[in-house]
């Protein structure tokens, strides 16, 4: 994908997952590792999800290792209408 960082190679192999994000606002596409919690399937996300805590359901991409050293995620997908 155009834009992504690449995957850290000392870290891992790094994949797709569905995640809980912390975020006040959803209009960024990328997120620090502090702010997603990894869930082992979309029901368990969405279930989890709290809008009004500013935690959303999405698939994320990751861990990648940004230039400035820090590790993030990039969002796929919001999990809103997922049933």
């Amino acid at each position: 994908m155009r834009g992504l960082v690449p995957p850290d190679p000392e870290g891992g192999a790094s994949g797709i997952e569905f995640a809980v994000v912390y975020v006040p606002r959803r209009s960024r596409n990328r997120f620090p590792a502090g702010c997603v919690e990894i869930m082992a399937c979309a029901a368990d996300a969405v279930d989890a999800a709290d809008p009004d805590n500013n935690r959303y359901a999405a698939r994320v991409s990751g861990p990648s290792k940004s230039s400035e050293g820090q590790y993030i995620y990039y969002l796929l997908e919001w999990l809103d209408d997922y049933s």
